[in-house]
């Protein structure tokens, strides 16, 4: 089935903050979406496109702005409950709030509940595609990459891998943790819009049996994705320095179990040298960028121009529930707060790079989403400049579609989305 979707339309091409905009940037202030089997056909000019179209069933969203799904590229599913419980540093709150959270959903009934929920508020978000921690009970995974399956989206997730330093109601084993890993992946990845990510929570939690577990999974399923936390916090940094004295660096811990490659994606990464940041980019990893968690747990500032001048791979992360909203907009938004304190720009158009291409590209799902190319799955969101009253009278007055972008990143949330479209279809809409 074809359809077409007619707004102002804006997408990236490359990153704004390595490309003139003219070449990094596409925008069409009167634009149509052009979409037939859930895949996009066509994005340009309205009436350069509907002149040599006919019969096309076009819906309408005046004054409203189209832009590529959002992509998550780390959250936590089992932590929605504890999202904005009152701070500690990361390893006391991780005790005092994840933990027991988890704890709960040995419950596969809960887990299945709070997948549902999760998801939908995702699409709330504008949120289409996301990388998702579990918990360390394989129903966990099972719970929410069937709840994705039913919505259609693309989501990768896996079950925690965890044996030492840690609850022991949350612990698995090494081999547990190799045979419910491979169970899943053998039952879940590449199925309809689905993948699997081998789960190790961090290094502070596994063995060196189970990372090395965890290692030898990745060498049989070269094509799934890892997915794990790194150098978040300066404590967390220094346990991990006595937990594995013959390791160069945190990063080196990973890279020792064969755990370093593309397809890798390290939350955080706030305390890296620049040796670190040079063999993540050799290797192909990537990194999710979590302001909204770094600034609740008083982490620390990540820093994007050090990373990308390595050439290392970054997009945005919720990192609920250390994070504090589920609205890509909103983590954007802080993203710039962050990066300003380091004397570092980011403009609304490498905000939007961050939170879709950027983030599909640290997927390595840039052939897939990310933006607008022709063949790519029309997974899109309709953003409302007037949500709110205080939005949409800022808007109004603003000069670019530019403007008004990063004016939603600063207020907006989920009234600002007046539609959320996975794979051509609508899921959320006013």
């Amino acid at each position: 089935m074809r359809q077409a979707f007619r707004a102002s339309i804006l997408h990236c091409l490359a990153d704004p903050g390595e490309a003139s905009i003219s070449s990094a940037v596409e925008f069409f202030d009167d634009g149509l979406l052009v979409v037939e089997d859930g895949k996009v056909l066509d994005a340009g000019d309205a009436t350069t496109l509907l002149a040599h179209s006919h019969d096309l069933a076009v819906t309408e969203y005046p004054g409203k702005i189209i832009v590529p799904g959002f992509v998550d590229c780390h959250v936590h599913f089992p932590q929605l409950d504890i999202i904005a419980s009152y701070g500690e540093q990361l390893l006391d709150w991780l005790n005092r709030y994840a933990y027991p959270a988890e704890m709960r959903f040995a419950d596969k009934t809960h887990a299945e509940e709070v997948a549902a929920v999760f998801l939908d508020e995702l699409l709330k978000n504008g949120t289409t595609t996301a990388l998702v921690f579990g918990t360390v009970h394989a129903h966990s995974a099972d719970a929410i990459l069937a709840a994705a399956q039913a919505r259609g989206m693309r989501l990768i997730a896996g079950k925690v891998m965890m044996d030492i330093n840690c609850p022991t109601e949350l612990r698995d084993d090494p081999v547990s943790a190799y045979t419910d890993s491979r169970a899943l992946i053998e039952r879940w990845h590449g199925t309809d819009r689905l993948g699997y990510a081998i789960t190790p929570r961090f290094a502070l939690t596994s063995s060196e049996e189970q990372l090395a577990a965890a290692g030898r999974l990745a060498g049989e399923y070269p094509d799934v994705w890892i997915h794990t936390h790194l150098a978040e916090n300066k404590a967390e940094v220094e346990q991990i320095a006595r937990q594995f004295p013959g390791s160069r660096s945190y990063l080196d811990v990973y890279d020792r179990f064969e755990l370093l490659r593309a397809r890798s994606v390290f939350a955080h990464s706030l305390h890296l040298d620049e040796e670190d940041r040079q063999c993540m980019s050799a290797k192909g990893g990537a990194v999710a960028f979590c302001p909204t968690s770094n600034l609740f747990l008083g982490s620390g500032l990540f820093d994007l121009r050090a990373m990308r001048a390595a050439g290392v791979r970054c997009g945005l992360g919720t990192d609920v529930g250390g994070g504090t909203s589920l609205s890509m907009l909103r983590t954007a938004g802080e993203a710039y707060k962050v990066l300003h304190l380091q004397d570092q720009a980011m403009p609304a158009t490498r905000a939007l790079y961050l939170a879709t291409l950027g983030a599909a590209q640290v997927l390595y799902l840039d052939d897939k989403i990310g933006n607008f190319a022709a063949g790519k799955e029309a997974d899109f969101v309709v953003l409302d400049p007037a949500g709110s009253t205080l939005s949409e009278r800022r808007c109004s007055v603003a000069a670019s579609a530019e403007e008004s972008l990063f004016a939603l990143t600063m207020l907006a949330d989920d009234r600002h989305i007046a539609a959320t479209y996975v794979a051509g279809e609508v899921y959320v809409s006013k």
